[in-house]
Parts: C-alpha cells; structure tokens; sequence
C-alpha cells in the first residue's frame, strides 16, 4: 500500500457576479423651467400691457429650454419633449410680446392724441363781416391773423365748418323784472348765429359766452328777462344754423364791449371786441 494518498482537487471557486455601474440621474430640471416659464409668458403676452412680462419670461424660457435640449442630447437628461415645448413657447412669447408691445405703443399714442385734441380745441379762422374786402384769415382762438379780437359783423369759422357770427352791440332796455342789470349801468344787446355748415350734427346746448367791458375789463353781467338770456338748447343739423341774443350790462362810461365765446369743449374761444 501506497506510504502518500492522492489528495482530492479542490474544487473551483464560483465566478463573484459583477454588477453594472450605476447611471447617473437624469437632470430634467432645465426643461421643466423652460416650459413652466414659457406657459406663463405665453398667457402674458395676451394679456394687455403685460407683454413686458411675456418677453422677459420668453426670453428666459428660450434659452433653458436650449440648454435642456443640450442636456437631452449629451444623455444627461431625458425630457426631449418638455424641453422642446419650452423652446417653442419661449418663441411665442416673444412674438406675442412685440405685437402687444406694438399694440399698447399705439393705443396710448391714439390716447394722447385724443386728449391733445379735446384740451387744444379745434381753431377757428376769421371770416370779415359783410361789405368787407379782406379774405379769409387763419386764427387762433377766433383772433385775426395780427393778433387782434374780431370784431363787429365778423365770423369765426372752424375746422368742422361750424361758424359763429356777432352782430353789433346796440342799446337794450331791460324789463322791470329783468335781472343781471345794475341801476346807473347800460345795456347793451347782440345778435349771435352759430351755422353748421359740416357734415355732422352739432350740440348748441354747449355753446357758453362771457363779457367784459371797459379799459379796465370789468365783467359785464348777463341779462336776463322775458326778451333776452334764453340759453341757446338741442342741436343744429348740418346746412341749419340758430340765432339768439343775448345782452350785457356795461359800465356807463365804457367805450367797448368784449365777448368771447366757446362752442363747445372741442373747440378754441373766439373773442369780439365791439365798440359802444
């Protein structure tokens, strides 16, 4: 018998299994604020004087969602779509900004335009009386083309074609009952046509006046009585005109008599300064 005995082989040892290396989290986060940021520029941008906002958050939105695509192609990220989504609602936004930024740039200009136009009022030219030889003069607030108040029998013709027209003052008797009128003082009266010779309808119920008399302008106070002082009311349709009289009482000693009158908010004053 054999002194050494053969020793058994060892047996293999199991091969140890080898797990694969972990991947990386995906970093979405770019995309998501894209498209968040583009939704709410979107909606800002139709919304009137927000379009401020809707470029600012678009132009935001654009880039992350440029950058996210980056990611999504690197393999760093896995929202392809939101990130894609937000670039393009980033687009909208500021597309939607420049036509709103357009649209509010051009309202108010209209709006100042407006405003400009009722508190500057419309001009009117100066028209001389009957048997006058002098043409048609351009005014600014119903004074002639030297700076001077119109006078007796003249008219001031407006832009719209609307024309007023004074008479030359003549002496009033105020009634026992008439009011406005201060004993001592003098009366005197005016016949004032306002012909609309437009093409629009004009609303004579605005139509105000004001007097002064005298070198040293002192007002001179309306009358009123059962013949004169009747506001002018309605309106005076196109190729129609409507005649009133009104009269002032004047100091005894003044030598003229100032009237100025305004059709209206939309329209300049005119002055007449007649002599007594």
């Amino acid at each position: 018998m054999s002194q050494y005995t053969q020793q058994p082989p060892y047996a293999p040892e199991p091969p140890v299994p080898h797990s694969p290396a972990p991947h990386p989290a995906a970093r979405n986060g770019l995309g998501t604020a894209a498209l968040i940021l583009g939704i709410i520029g979107a909606l800002s941008g139709v919304i009137p004087f927000f379009f401020w906002l809707a470029g600012i958050l678009g132009l935001i939105g654009l880039i992350l969602g440029f950058s996210a695509r980056g990611r999504v192609k690197r393999g760093e990220a896995t929202n392809k779509g939101v990130a894609l989504a937000g670039v393009i609602l980033g687009l909208v936004s500021l597309v939607l900004s420049v036509v709103g930024a357009v649209i509010t740039f051009k309202a108010v200009g209209d709006a100042v335009d407006e405003i400009n136009k009722a508190t500057s009022g419309s001009s009117a030219s100066k028209r001389p009386g009957a048997g006058s030889d002098k043409p048609l003069e351009k005014a600014e607030g119903g004074e002639d083309a030297t700076g001077k108040a119109l006078a007796a029998g003249d008219s001031a013709v407006y832009d719209d074609e609307l024309t007023v027209t004074v008479s030359e003052p003549k002496p009033y008797t105020p009634g026992e009952v008439a009011a406005g009128h201060t004993k001592g003082n003098k009366a005197y009266q005016v016949t004032v046509t306002i012909e609309n010779a437009g093409k629009e309808k004009f609303d004579a119920s605005l139509v105000t006046a004001e007097a002064r008399a005298g070198k040293d302008g002192v007002s001179a106070e309306e009358i009123y009585d059962d013949k004169v002082g009747e506001p002018i009311t309605g309106t005076v349709l196109p190729g129609k005109k409507v005649t009133t009289t009104w009269a002032f009482d004047t100091p005894a000693g003044a030598a003229n008599l100032t009237i100025e009158i305004s059709p209206g908010f939309e329209y300049n004053a005119s002055v007449w300064d007649l002599k007594l």
